[in-house]
């Protein structure tokens, strides 16, 4: 009994598979005529992007698939069931078969595929098996789908030739349309429900499905975890890099500042004077700041100015504590980005100073920012003692984290003075376009 009721299902997706390429096509090809014989050719051609490139050659094709597709299903059922490697050959004709009609309704139809499925679960009898060929059936049903196909290939469309017709006209079709593309689905879903049910008996299916679903709650759990910790272990190093940052550059700033009052305190006092209390307004920042960035993680200077002023003022403040020379020169004409592309410019470009100064002993330092189509270029290039081999140090190593998240690159040269070299793609406000 339950045996018919499957063969039941097989016979009933082949009949409806016939009629829906019968009457896709039929259309298509009636609707073209139609056209030409009101010569609205050229206000149809305006309103699409695609045309079939012979409907009534299509449609002659498409019925003539249809009949080898009926012969070999029954030449399959009733002479061909004993014969493996025959029952192969013509389950792998009907999958070309489908194919091809599918490519023919330039994908505007592909339930024909899941009747192909349907063939080919009933023959398999490894229960692995089954369940990959109907994830299988509806992965193809996806992946061959008009509309999201559509959007990478021009094709034409169904619907195109519906909205041909008057409004009452439009509604009956496009019902029609979704209803044999809709029951082509639910008839699956039924055979695959029918035939576990077969296969497995509903208890034994049921207590199954409840075990998976129990494993995978519990695989979720222990992702969940999994994730928590790796999201914990990635702020931990964003904190690590804040901190170190903007504490390498403000203790920099403060270890040349105060070399240079040693220079100056017995020739000039006043000069001293006044270097100690702009050394002391940089270390309240330099403090300010690093508190910020343990409760915001984001520098204060672009929290309160823009990129380009927070740039300017980390130059102005640098030259205003050592002897060091930094010049900045931005040939971008807008610096407006998302936070996070800001954040790491800003960070880069701080360590790259703190670095010229601390390590290279740079008495002159070039900061350079310009665009190339959307990526920003960023050169950071001193006079300094430079670096035959550049090690991958704590700041180095963080330049490129940084970067690297942005999805851009970032290289180091020390062959003469150190260079530091980032292209930085910029999304240029497309998350609001």
């Amino acid at each position: 009994m339950r045996e018919k009721r499957i063969h039941a299902f097989q016979i009933g997706i082949l009949v409806l598979n016939i009629v829906s390429v019968l009457l896709i096509s039929g259309f298509i090809y009636n609707t073209s005529e139609l056209i030409r014989h009101r010569y609205n050719a050229r206000e149809f051609l305006d309103s699409v992007t695609a045309l079939p490139s012979n409907p009534k050659q299509n449609f002659l094709i498409c019925v003539l698939i249809l009949i080898i597709f009926t012969i070999n299903y029954i030449v399959r059922e009733n002479w061909l069931k004993s014969r493996d490697k025959a029952v192969v050959i013509s389950l792998v004709l009907d999958f070309f078969l489908s194919i091809w009609i599918v490519y023919l309704l330039n994908f505007n139809y592909n339930g024909i595929l899941i009747m192909v499925f349907t063939n080919l679960i009933a023959y398999v009898k490894e229960r692995r098996a089954q369940v990959t060929l109907m994830a299988m059936a509806v992965a193809c049903f996806l992946l061959a789908n008009y509309n999201i196909l559509s959007v990478r290939y021009h094709l034409y469309s169904i619907e195109s030739y519906i909205r041909y017709y008057d409004a009452a006209h439009q509604q009956r079709y496009l019902i029609v349309y979704n209803v044999i593309s809709s029951l082509n689905m639910v008839l699956f879903v039924m055979y695959c429900v029918d035939f576990i049910m077969i296969q497995r008996g509903t208890i034994d299916e049921v207590n199954t499905l409840n075990d998976k679903l129990e494993k995978a709650n519990q695989q979720i759990q222990e992702y969940a975890k999994m994730s928590e910790k790796m999201a914990e272990t990635r702020e931990r190093n964003r904190l690590a890099r804040e901190i170190h940052d903007t504490l390498g550059h403000t203790l920099t700033g403060i270890a040349a500042g105060i070399d240079a009052c040693v220079a100056t305190i017995d020739v000039a006092p006043e000069m001293t004077k006044k270097q100690l209390e702009t050394i002391s307004g940089v270390t309240r920042d330099g403090i300010k700041e690093i508190r910020r960035s343990v409760n915001e993680l984001r520098p204060d200077a672009l929290e309160r100015f823009s990129l380009e002023y927070a740039i300017s003022k980390m130059v102005t403040d640098m030259n205003s504590v050592s002897d060091a020379r930094v010049y900045f020169n931005c040939e971008v004409k807008k610096l407006k980005f998302d936070e996070d592309e800001e954040n790491a410019i800003y960070r880069v470009i701080q360590e790259g100073i703190t670095n010229a100064i601390r390590h290279g002993y740079a008495k002159k330092i070039w900061v350079t920012m310009s665009q190339k189509d959307s990526d920003i270029i960023l050169q950071i290039k001193d006079d300094g003692i430079g670096s035959k081999e550049v090690k991958s140090g704590f700041g180095t190593k963080h330049m490129k984290e940084r970067i690297g998240m942005l999805g851009g690159t970032v290289t180091f040269d020390g062959s003469d003075g150190f260079v530091v070299h980032a292209v930085i793609p910029i999304r240029w406000g497309e998350a609001y376009d």
